[in-house]
């Protein structure tokens, strides 16, 4: 497919996934790097706890607040 009708099918919201080759994409500042962290009981506590209300994991609480306070710092809030 030529670049010029890629692009108007695209502009066109058409579905364009048949032409793609995704088997090599990568999302950009997404690789995921283990790390170890050591949190006190009540803090684990509350996490659990605010994680339930919201209906996420632990893991996913922590990356939501994380990722928050990491766009604020580089805002200048």
């Amino acid at each position: 497919m030529k670049a010029k009708k890629f692009d108007t099918d695209f502009d066109d919201n058409k579905d364009l996934t048949a032409v793609l080759d995704i088997s090599q994409a990568r999302r950009p500042l997404q690789k995921q790097k283990r790390i170890n962290v050591n949190f006190p009981d009540w803090m684990i506590d509350s996490l659990d706890k605010e994680a339930k209300r919201l209906g996420v994991t632990r893991q996913s609480i922590i990356k939501i607040w994380l990722a928050e306070r990491l766009e604020r710092s580089v805002s200048g809030e």
